[in-house]
């Protein structure tokens, strides 16, 4: 027997089974050229075949990963002495690590998920790898081998959530096991290889301290947004893709009273609140056959029935957006939900017709109706062109003036320039109106200062 625990106890096949392509961090090439590393990529997959065939794999569930490192950094040690490789101590451990990470992890990207200055990770094709490092695109080293080889990480994720990608279903969205949101197409609608987007979220959810610590919003602001949460005002925030509506979401939230129950509902689970009462629920793709799918809709229907405080949206994007609004209509206030519109303004016209795509037999006047009542307060959230994510304007909904929605802005950063660097200069300023559900916030006793609202007072 050897002495390798985990090695197979039966003598091993005649013809070694095909190894697996193990990724290197090498510039993008489009075709192969001889060079030292492709000497190293040979090593690594022959080791990781050597593995796959000497390793027991049934076993390796019932082991801790410290356990199963040790056993694989074990192997390449033996390995590396049978090959007479010239390695030291450090570069075994390297060489262990990185083969750890094709069986277990995700290959060539797990180093980019450790590192957490990493905002996104994007895939196109297996031959380019970009990140998002402080809002800027970065183009890195790392490559996989093959498409096959790509193909196999983006199986490996969204198999873990129970979901599955091919040809006749080429899209998928899916999570990672840290809650980072994750999509992946691949042929018959991608053309150079499976495409993949991996937006990372912090370990540490972000706080209002830490979004006024980075110039996101001023205290004050931060302030006014945490009472409006606690006074139970409905909320709507609204922004582009990558401009932090998520990331803001989970902040509010943290003003959420830790005694009430609260529902999220999304595509893929991805908030992460801080309360203890707190039901996760998310959608389900359809079958092979095309049958079983569970849209948003029937998950805000069936979670109504669920005696929810506060029902939480990670996103509206159809004809849940009526439900939505019945559910802060019918004492369900303080619920949130995010849109993507460019404006406050945008925001309601899509609600508008985000309803209207449900079918339903409403007059154009009753639906504006419905989320004059529901809504109370609309903040939009831009990422700008330096790459920093702020809050642009809180915006309260007054109620209807004829056949329009009224919305007055409380808060809003005003541009003025852009510097030698390319960062965007500006300040935040009040418009002087006093909100209406400054009322509410008293008679919960949650005091304000009332100064913040001056127009000529500079916020901080």
């Amino acid at each position: 027997m050897s002495r390798f625990s985990l090695r197979k106890a039966v003598a091993p096949a005649p013809e070694p089974a095909p190894a697996a392509p193990v990724a290197v961090a090498v510039a993008p090439e489009p075709q192969a050229h001889a060079s030292p590393t492709d000497d190293m990529l040979d090593i690594r997959l022959r080791l990781h075949g050597r593995l796959i065939e000497e390793l027991d794999l049934s076993r390796l569930d019932k082991l801790d990963e410290g356990e199963i490192r040790r056993q694989v950094r074990k192997l390449v040690g033996e390995f590396a002495r049978d090959e007479r490789m010239a390695l030291n101590s450090a570069e075994l451990d390297e060489l262990g690590a990185q083969v750890f990470d094709e069986m277990i992890g995700l290959g060539p990207i797990e180093p980019l998920l450790k590192d957490d200055s990493i905002n996104d990770i994007l895939i196109n094709g297996p031959f380019q790898v970009y990140i998002e490092r402080r809002g800027e695109l970065e183009l890195t080293p790392v490559r996989f081998r093959d498409n096959d080889h790509l193909l196999r990480i983006v199986n490996r994720i969204v198999a873990a959530v129970g979901r599955r990608i091919d040809e006749s279903s080429p899209m998928v969205d899916a999570r990672l096991a840290d809650g980072s949101r994750v999509n992946a197409a691949i042929y018959p609608i991608t053309v150079d290889g499976a495409c993949v987007s991996i937006r990372k979220f912090s370990k540490k959810p972000l706080s209002f301290e830490r979004l006024v610590g980075v110039g996101a919003m001023p205290a004050c602001v931060a302030e006014f947004l945490h009472g409006a949460i606690r006074a139970r005002v409905s909320t709507v925030i609204s922004g582009g893709t990558g401009s932090g509506k998520t990331t803001l979401l989970n902040a509010m939230s943290a003003a959420i009273s830790e005694g009430e129950r609260l529902i999220t509902i999304e595509d893929a689970c991805e908030l992460q609140l801080q309360q203890p009462h707190v039901v996760r629920m998310e959608t389900r793709p359809p079958n092979i056959e095309g049958k079983g799918e569970i849209r948003q809709r029937e998950l805000v229907k069936n979670a109504l029935r669920m005696r929810p405080d506060r029902v939480i949206l990670g996103e509206v994007r159809g004809e849940e957006a009526f439900d939505m609004l019945q559910a802060m209509n019918t004492g369900h206030e303080g619920s949130m939900a995010t849109i993507h519109a460019n404006t406050p303004r945008d925001a309601i016209t899509r609600l508008e017709q985000m309803v209207a795509m449900g079918g339903l037999k409403l007059t154009p006047e009753s639906i504006r109706g419905q989320i004059a009542s529901a809504v109370g307060m609309i903040v939009q959230v831009m990422r700008l062109s330096d790459g920093k994510r702020k809050v642009m304007s809180v915006s309260e909904i007054t109620g209807m003036e004829g056949q329009v929605v009224q919305m007055q802005e409380i808060f809003a950063f005003h541009r003025t320039g852009t510097d030698a660097e390319g960062n965007v200069l500006g300040e935040f300023r009040a418009s002087g109106l006093r909100p209406k559900c400054l009322d509410e916030l008293l008679r919960r006793g949650i005091n304000y200062d009332t100064g913040n609202f001056d127009p000529q007072k500079k916020l901080a």
